[in-house]
């Protein structure tokens, strides 16, 4: 019974070994996640006003008609570059063929009846002239041409209003540029002022950004700015180019549009952005503290609590509960939980808990 005894106490002993042993080797080989980690963005008074923003064409156009037909051919497609005045849809003009040929007729009868009141016109002045006329027959054939010189002008008007729609069934580019959507195919009825192409310029960029009331005092047209595109990691320069005076319509923030001009062809339209707008160093004694903006994409939501991921030691992911204020476009403002200048995790290429092995990208 003894030996027994001995027999199970052993083998508990290597089992409970080996599994401390298998417990070891997992922590010692858990891979760190990959991570990206930024700094925070704050106007303090620190030499710039940072503003959230989206890359947009200078042009744009969503390209309609004025009349109803049936799309017989879509010559174009989405990312198509083309040229002012390609033709991009054309719509079923058989009802307009056939009003350009009663007008045609119509002009021509009209032409007929014009020249021929002309010739009594002329011939009666004459003859009045000569006294072999009275003065109510000239007055007649003065009424007869004037008349027909009207209803000759009626038919024209008529005409170059029927060629006018043959240019809404031929549907063209109204400058050069990219497609971006297409909103009907071919055998869909195209509807008066319904979008049938959206089509943006490539040449020039702009971006639009927000900014609050406590800063757009500090913007004016014609400052050079700095452009952060986040999705390349770019920085390019720009130029404000309209700022606007009312917030009624954007939320109780500003619209700024700033000029990129000539950039690089990976920028492009629909892109997020940081803009940084030199400000003049002045003494904020009156603003003792920082507005903390973080990214919305970066911020962790539990039930009701909200939170970010920050690097501790050992390059642990470590969760910080935040208290957050206003949103600014794609950021939001950190009240507290989050300090000036302390990294925070933005993204992560596994799923993040709290103590994560990470590795910095």
């Amino acid at each position: 019974m003894k030996k027994i005894t001995s027999i199970i106490l052993l083998a508990v002993t290597v089992l409970f070994a080996s599994c401390g042993k298998e417990r070891k080797e997992i922590s010692s080989d858990e891979k760190p996640i990959a991570v990206k980690v930024s700094g925070l963005d704050s106007s303090n008074g620190s030499g710039y006003i940072s503003a959230s923003g989206k890359v947009e064409a200078e042009n744009s156009a969503n390209v309609s008609t004025r009349m109803m037909g049936y799309v017989t051919k879509l010559h174009v497609k989405v990312g198509q570059r083309v040229s002012a005045g390609q033709l991009l849809v054309s719509i079923n003009n058989t009802d307009l063929v056939a009003k350009k040929a009663q007008v045609d007729a119509s002009v021509m009868q009209a032409t007929a009846a014009f020249k021929n009141a002309k010739k009594d016109y002329e011939r009666f002045t004459a003859l009045f002239n000569q006294q072999s006329a009275s003065q109510k027959e000239l007055d007649d054939m003065t009424s007869r041409y004037e008349m027909a010189k009207a209803g000759l002008e009626a038919a024209k008007q008529m005409r170059n209003e029927v060629l006018a729609q043959f240019s809404y069934s031929n549907i063209k580019a109204p400058f050069s540029g990219e497609i971006t959507n297409t909103f009907i195919k071919e055998g869909d009825i195209a509807n008066p002022g319904m979008p049938l192409v959206s089509i943006e310029g490539a040449s020039r960029l702009q971006v639009t950004a927000m900014v609050s009331e406590t800063d757009i005092a500090n913007i004016h047209n014609g400052m050079d700015v700095k452009v952060m595109v986040k999705s390349i990691n770019k920085e390019v320069s720009g130029k404000v180019s309209e700022v606007s005076l009312s917030s009624k319509n954007t939320g109780g923030q500003y619209l700024v549009k700033i000029n990129l001009g000539n950039v690089d062809k990976s920028i492009l339209s629909g892109m997020f952005v940081n803009v940084q707008f030199p400000v003049e160093n002045k003494i904020t004694e009156e603003k003792p503290t920082e507005k903390v903006l973080v990214p919305t994409s970066a911020i962790v939501k539990q039930g009701q609590l909200t939170g970010i991921y920050t690097i501790g030691n050992d390059n642990r992911a470590i969760l910080r509960w935040l208290r957050l204020g206003k949103t600014f476009g794609n950021e939001i403002e950190v009240l507290s939980g989050l300090s000036a200048n302390e990294r925070y995790i933005v993204s992560a290429e596994g799923k993040l808990y709290n103590g994560a092995k990470v590795s910095i990208q």
